[in-house]
């Protein structure tokens, strides 16, 4: 039986459809990425799933006896409560049983002779580790340092925390409730990288039903083994990761528009008979004509595909040839006391593709005020080489008069003509009655897509990015990631999008304790050395190739993570095979737990015992023969990935 199941979905908002007819299943053990862009109902799905909003059609529904847990849905806590209060609640059944426990303990002392107290207190020890009440304490620890949850912000009262730190905190309570479902919304969100990957990596194993509405791509491939993508009222469904859904997507578009050529050709071709039958006045030439013109009426051309346009622009300052763009030495700073920058030092040379990276509170955005001239170091120097003309891009974009639509814009701050601003905006994507729109009524991302508009026909050469795609839906993200594509000049930039990071990073700069590791390579080759230690052959840096003309990007330049995960092959059977056998495991050791439970019960029935005994044996034998094969095939895995 499927753990999701929804049938003839369809949501209205007014008059406004959302959803229409949409159906799907989620089997025990699926880890389900919904897609789509911002506005094309993902997040009412969700909502609709958790019963917190209505809907106009259909019917949905959840597994028997099947709990789930919701990332965005904030109970109500006290106002004293601490971070830890609420981290516990997580365990309020195994408290409740530890506290029955402790009475029947006192009980047990004063009537020592009551076999009914111990064969109580038994069955709820019992319960107790089944919920895993004795490792409460533990997995607490566990799950808060993948998060990056310290300690000091566990004893913090949770209503003094920010919008980010209070979803992590839930995120992190959900998780120790050990549902069987999660049903998970932009999970990424105010987590830096190191826990982006705690999580996935936590959701890869974990044995229950996954839902996740997110934009980060990597941590797609990370966990998740099959796509729904949401457009147009309707979905499309693909069995792997995200870069298998990418390149599927376009393979998918492609057919479509081969059988819309090919069935338009055919109609084209019987209008042109015809016509020519027609044109020759015969009686019978006529009636043929009639018949196929009844045929055509009948056809029905599929409707072309819609195609996202592709940047078509190259813009930064080709004739800047200073090898040295920036010399960073010995930058020392702290607030409070507290040391952020420890005699941090680096050269970056011309067109060198630079990411700086770090965990949350490393000292990134110090460094890059540094860098712009908007802080100034206690001690260490800054160097820009001659002639360098940089340009940033925050992570929130401003304009100073929001009001003016975007020509109006363009013809402000750049002083160009009514049919050159036109032009720009066409370029970057904004055609059409968008270009009216006031700049105001703009996304995250078309706003970030405006200022590198005005950017792109200014001579700079250095071009520095603070968060380019956070909080962007996919489509925004890879028409962000296209015009960076398009610049030709030295790019430096901080992301948590491991994606865009793997994409553009030729080299990263890794703050870490106040220190900087400064790695040549790209990102996957990063983490490598990370894990192991081992820096790559040739470490001397190569600055990015000048280009005569943009690159425009195919199905190839789809980026790729790790080799993790791959869709198809033998280590990804043989993952799957490891998780069926993890789910068949979990069923037997829940079975085994069950008929010990039952053998407590029936102590005092012989008969109903000894069947009992017979049957856990059988169990136990099953889930021995389970646990073999299970370290055949991890064996097996673990020698392919070597």
């Amino acid at each position: 039986m499927a753990d999701i199941s929804v049938q003839n979905l369809t949501k209205y908002y007014g008059d406004k459809l959302i959803l229409q007819d949409i159906s799907f299943d989620v089997q025990p053990g699926e880890k389900v990425a919904i897609l789509g862009a911002n506005g094309a109902g993902k997040t009412t799905l969700l909502n609709i799933l958790t019963g917190r909003l209505p809907y106009d059609g259909g019917h949905v529904a959840f597994g028997q006896n099947r709990t789930a847990g919701v990332i965005d849905q904030m109970p109500d806590f006290p106002p004293e409560a601490t971070v830890e209060d609420v981290l516990r609640l997580a365990f309020r059944e195994s408290d409740e049983v530890a506290a029955a426990m402790d009475e029947l303990t006192d009980e047990m002392a004063c009537r020592p002779d009551d076999a009914s107290l111990l064969k109580r207190y038994a069955q709820l020890e019992t319960r107790l580790e089944l919920l895993g009440g004795y490792n409460r304490d533990y997995e607490i620890d566990r799950v808060c340092n993948g998060l990056e949850i310290p300690p000091d912000m566990r004893a913090q009262r949770f209503a003094l925390l920010s919008g980010g730190e209070m979803t992590r905190i839930n995120l992190a309570r959900i998780i120790l409730e050990q549902t069987d479902i999660l049903l998970l919304d932009e999970p990424t969100n105010h987590l830096d990288m190191q826990a982006v990957d705690w999580l996935g990596e936590y959701l890869e194993a974990y044995r229950g039903t996954v839902l996740i509405i997110s934009h980060d791509r990597w941590f797609i491939d990370q966990c998740c083994d099959r796509v729904i993508e949401i457009h147009d009222c309707t979905c499309d469904f693909y069995n792997g990761n995200y870069s298998y859904y990418a390149v599927e997507r376009e393979r998918r578009r492609e057919e479509q528009l081969k059988h819309h050529e090919h069935e338009l050709a055919e109609k084209k071709r019987l209008e042109a008979t015809a016509r020519m039958m027609h044109e020759h006045g015969t009686e019978h030439l006529a009636k043929r004509a009639a018949s196929i013109e009844k045929r055509i009426a009948r056809m029905k051309v599929t409707d072309r595909p819609k195609t996202e346009k592709r940047m078509t622009v190259t813009f930064g300052d080709p004739n800047y040839e200073t090898e040295e763009v920036l010399k960073v030495k010995d930058i020392t700073k702290s607030y409070d006391s507290r040391e952020i920058l420890h005699d941090v030092s680096f050269n970056i040379r011309n067109r060198e593709r630079v990411a700086l990276l770090g965990a949350n509170g490393a000292g990134k955005t110090t460094l890059l005020k540094i860098l712009l001239g908007e802080e100034t170091p206690d001690n260490g120097t800054v160097r820009k080489g001659v002639g360098l003309k940089p340009a940033y891009l925050p992570q929130q974009v401003y304009f100073a008069n929001p009001h003016r639509n975007l020509i109006d814009t363009l013809l402000y701050d750049k002083n160009v003509s009514m049919q050159v601003a036109r032009n720009r905006l066409g370029s970057f994507q904004f055609t059409g009655e968008t270009q009216l729109k006031t700049v105001e009524m703009l996304s995250g991302g078309e706003k970030s897509r405006l200022r590198l508009c005005e950017l792109m026909y200014d001579p700079l050469n250095f071009l520095i990015l603070d968060e380019p795609t956070n909080h962007l839906d996919l489509a925004s993200r890879e028409w962000i990631e296209e015009a960076v594509e398009a610049f030709d000049g030295t790019l430096l930039f901080v992301s948590h999008d491991r994606y865009f990071v793997e994409r553009f990073a030729t080299r990263v700069l890794y703050l870490e304790d106040g220190k900087l590791t400064d790695f040549i390579g790209s990102y996957s080759d990063f983490l490598a050395y990370r894990d192991k230690g081992v820096k790559p052959e040739n470490p001397a840096p190569v600055p990015a190739p000048k280009r005569k003309k943009p690159d425009v990007p195919t199905l190839d330049d789809v980026p790729r993570p790790p080799e993790r995960p791959k869709r198809t092959g033998g280590t990804k059977n043989l993952q799957k095979q490891l998780n069926t056998l993890e789910r068949e495991i979990s069923q037997l050791e829940t079975q085994s737990a069950d008929l010990e439970q039952q053998m407590l019960e029936a102590s005092s029935d012989s008969a109903r015992l000894l069947e009992l005994m017979t049957e856990k044996e059988t169990c136990d034998e099953s889930l021995a023969a389970k646990m073999d094969e299970w370290e055949a095939v991890a064996a097996e895995l673990e020698e392919l990935q070597q």
